[in-house]
């Protein structure tokens, strides 16, 4: 080690995050300590970054998924894996062409229909190149350790080949099909939705029951509507075969009103007979439910709406008018007609773009679609079976719902940002060719061949994203070693979107499993609870928050928060108490430091002399390693981040080094090398636990500040050590501890100052190993000496009496006491005890809690009520005592 004094000067006094974190940042990049290679001699382990759109920006969910894939990756490197973290960026085909083309309209007032396919998408790279690198350097920021070497983009060249291979393999299995369906279209955006893109709002609206006169003149049927707009398609009526009411209409013909057009009367038991009349009309192009009832009884199919939601040339006079206003314009000439029965208020669910938010037009179109009957099955068994697992595992059940009850996946849209389908016609002969490489000569004719005109779903290719960028079709070396990867960090409210499909697609591509683990986090929230949105203006910014208090205040106060599964909310308290703890490992080490100096610091630790503290810190080392690895290999950061943050700030700053100071300053050369040896010992430890979390700190204090090695992220993950489980004297210390906070407690509500010492008395079933701790007790309770007693001592008269576990301890401060106040203190004590026994009884004489609750938690509360009960004699003997002092 080197310590020379001009460097232990050189220690700053405050640590400054800003001075650090870019520095440390780049001399990693330049190390290539992030980048990962095959390596047979080492076992991988790897995951996929959640691409972020080039659109977006670090907002607190990418704070959040990346502090906590960052902790994975930084421990499992620790333990010896060879770590993978591949990072990239998805193309995001809606909200990129999105932006592009609002950009355009505003600066140019030009469309992209203005310019035409080759330029706009010119214009999309540049885009790309300017804007796209930016949440990669604000991930760099927040201290993520990704292969940088590796970074992907989900429209590059390999991705790009990837998606084609898929697309004409599941082509020529009969598992891709172009067909005429009822899809999700956004008026707005122009193009075709997904299911899953469509988020669902229950909105206020009305029924309309309207009158259809039967063709026979014999009477009418009323149907109930909540898109009277779209009876200008209604090519029939359905009613239920079991509905009475309508038995004698079935077969027979109605005239649409406004339209005039015959139309059948079919029974089918998709209608509800308790749904408004129970008589419904069917619009086959504007309803998937309609479509599937035409389909079956061959009714005909119009579609009167177009692309931007205005009524077409179908729809006879109302041609061109806004959906909403020929809406309002139908109903009136209903009501004059005479055939609007009524009106009813009526609340149902209204389809929105989950991109712009416009109510979304069902409408038949011929589209791309990808059958998911069959693929679903292995994906939904490799689940069940628990090759995957999701944590926590309540998501499972949100994922078989989804999965067994799937649709065909509609995976066309009408965009030019994205992958072009890689389908191609002919002008002349009207060849359909399907192929993984350009084709522009017709096979059959020899004609000019053309591209569709859509592009795919961005999810399709997203779906391929841990198999992609490992090489895939291609059988790399990276993917023979890395695949499947080990976990998917992502949040709950894409397990459709993306999670879904890259089981399908890893089960079909790769005959295996993408992931072992699905670890599911919810969503950062204000400190009210509320989600962080533009509208509501309560957004926080990672990179000022950053700026301000550092990425490691950040990402602790984040990692501490979150639990599996579950929202967590956003407290900027939080982040101004992980600065405080950064500060305060700051100042510990810097301590140790300036006291390393030129003393021999022994790494062989089991060898040295040591004393009942050096005994119990490393006692408490030992199990606080096992439980925080456990806790990281379980994905329980938040349990992980309170156990390190527990042991650094209260059983090593707060205790242990003031327990070393005497030796340090006043003992001899060997019990000083023995204090120094475990200081740095344990130092070094807890600093390596906390460096997956805290990457920064760590860091600086580990080589700039200790000198311990090339790299904190490089070096050896701790574990226990078998020679440091000291279970009598970690025991004991507790005891110590305790007797020292109750003794402080009595001298601070008597407001004794330190300086004036007492004589402590302690009566105890724990002599032996209590009495190696009495230089210790004396020095932290403020005793002018420390007598040690068994535990029948009767105290001398006018003591304060501390009551603990095994003890109990006097002390005769005369003067200094008052003892009414003491009576006082001793009475509102028993009133307390006896609420802990009285509670402690409730809770073990209810039996549902015995016999519900786990047999741990059922014995620690009986542990409970023996230590209170014990207490509670104790302060009771000790109050009759002070009082017959009166």
């Amino acid at each position: 080690m080197e310590n020379n004094q001009e460097q232990i000067q050189e220690i700053r006094k405050a640590y400054d995050h800003s001075e650090v974190e870019d520095r440390i940042y780049q001399r990693w990049m330049k190390k290539g300590y992030f980048h990962a290679e095959p390596d047979p001699s080492k076992k991988p382990y790897s995951i996929v970054m959640p691409p972020p759109n080039i659109t977006g920006q670090l907002h607190m969910g990418h704070g959040l998924d990346n502090t906590l894939q960052d902790s994975i990756v930084r421990f499992r490197r620790m333990q010896g894996y060879e770590t993978l973290w591949m990072p990239g960026t998805d193309h995001a085909s809606i909200a990129t062409e999105v932006k592009i083309v609002e950009q355009m309209k505003k600066e140019e007032g030009l469309t992209k229909e203005d310019i035409g396919r080759e330029e706009f998408l010119k214009r999309a790279w540049k885009w790309k190149e300017e804007y796209g690198g930016r949440i990669v350097a604000q991930l760099k920021k927040l201290g993520s350790s990704c292969d940088w070497e590796r970074e992907r983009f989900t429209m590059d060249e390999g991705c790009n080949r990837a998606v084609k291979h898929m697309f004409v393999s599941l082509y020529n299995k009969g598992l891709i099909y172009k067909g005429n369906r009822i899809i999700n279209w956004c008026p707005k955006c122009k193009t075709t939705l997904s299911d899953v893109e469509v988020n669902y709002e229950d909105q206020p609206s009305h029924l309309w029951n309207i009158r259809y006169d039967l063709e026979d003149g014999t009477g009418a049927v009323v149907v109930a509507t909540t898109r009277p707009e779209t009876m200008l398609g209604d090519t029939g009526v359905a009613v239920n075969p079991e509905d009475e009411r309508y038995k004698d209409m079935v077969g027979k013909n109605c005239i649409l009103p406004i339209m005039n057009r015959v139309i059948p009367i079919v029974a089918d038991d998709y209608v509800e007979m308790d749904f408004g009349t129970g008589a419904v009309k069917m619009t086959p192009a504007h309803d998937p439910n309609d479509f599937e009832v035409a389909q079956r009884h061959n009714l005909e199919i119009i579609r009167v709406l177009d692309d931007e939601g205005r009524v077409n040339e179908n729809g006879g006079k109302y041609c061109g008018m806004d959906r909403d206003v020929a809406r309002e314009k139908i109903v009136e000439e209903l009501r004059e007609m005479g055939n609007l029965v009524s009106i009813e208020d009526y609340s149902h669910n209204v389809g929105k773009c989950y991109r712009c938010g416009t109510i979304i037009e069902p409408i038949i179109s011929a589209q791309w679609f990808v059958s998911m009957k069959s693929l679903s099955k292995p994906a939904i068994e490799a689940v069940r079976d628990g090759r995957i697992r999701f944590v926590p595992d309540r998501y499972a059940k949100t994922y078989f719902n989804w999965m067994e009850n799937i649709r065909d996946w509609c995976i066309s849209r009408q965009l030019w940002w994205g992958h072009r389908i890689p389908v191609y016609y002919c002008k002349d002969c009207g060849k359909m060719v399907v192929s993984e490489n350009d084709i522009f000569k017709c096979p059959d004719c020899g004609g000019e061949m053309y591209q569709d005109e859509d592009v795919l779903d961005t999810w399709f290719s997203s779906g391929l994203w841990p198999f992609s960028t490992m090489g895939w079709p291609e059988q790399t070396e990276e993917l023979k070693y890395f695949y499947p990867t080990d976990v998917l960090v992502t949040g709950y409210d894409i397990i459709f979107f993306w999670v879904a499909r890259m089981i399908v697609f890893g089960m079909e591509a790769m005959g295996e499993i993408p992931f072992k683990y699905v670890n599911i986090h919810g969503i950062v929230r204000d400190d009210q609870g509320r989600k962080m949105s533009k509208s509501l203006g309560n957004g926080i910014d990672p990179l000022k928050v950053i700026e301000e208090y550092g990425a490691d205040s950040l990402r602790f106060s984040l990692a501490q928060g979150t639990s599996p599964g579950n929202d967590m909310r956003f407290y900027d308290s939080k982040v101004k108490a992980a600065g405080n703890f950064a500060n305060k490992i700051w100042n510990a080490s810097r301590f140790v430091a300036m006291n390393i100096k030129d003393n021999a610091i022994s790494e062989d630790i089991e060898k040295l002399d040591l004393d009942i503290s050096d005994k119990w810190i490393l006692s408490r080392l030992n199990t606080v390693i096992s439980e925080v690895t456990d806790n990281l290999e379980r994905f329980e950061l938040g349990l992980a981040c309170s156990k390190i943050y527990d042991f650094i700030w209260s059983e090593y700053c707060d205790w242990y080094i003031e327990m070393t100071k005497p030796r340090l300053y006043e003992g001899t050369e060997d019990e000083k090398a023995t204090a120094l040896s475990v200081l740095v010992y344990v130092l070094k430890q807890a600093l390596k636990m906390l460096h997956p979390i805290m990457p920064f700190i760590t860091e600086e204090i580990y080589v700039e500040m200790l000198h311990a090695g090339e790299s904190i992220m490089i070096s050896k993950w701790p574990e226990p050590v078998e020679g440091f489980s000291f279970v009598k004297e970690e025991s004991a210390m507790e005891e110590v501890m305790n007797i020292v906070r109750s003794i402080r407690n009595i001298r601070s509500q008597m407001n004794v100052p330190p300086s004036r010492k007492a004589k402590i008395y302690i009566a105890t079933r724990d002599r032996e190993n209590l009495e190696a701790a009495g230089d210790y007790i004396a020095k932290l309770a403020y005793g002018s000496e420390v007598e040690f007693h068994d535990s029948d001592f009767r105290e001398p008269e006018g003591c304060a009496a501390a009551i603990t576990t095994n003890s109990s301890s006097y002390i005769p401060l005369g003067e200094l006491i008052d003892i009414s106040k003491e009576i006082e203190r001793l009475s509102k004590e028993l009133a307390s005890l006896k609420g802990e026994v009285e509670r402690a009884n409730g809770k073990l004489q209810n039996e549902r809690f015995v016999s519900k609750a786990p047999e741990k938690v059922v014995q620690e509360e009986r542990d409970k009520l023996a230590k209170y009960t014990d207490m509670l004699k104790a302060t009771e003997e000790r109050l009759h005592y002070m009082e017959g002092l009166i």
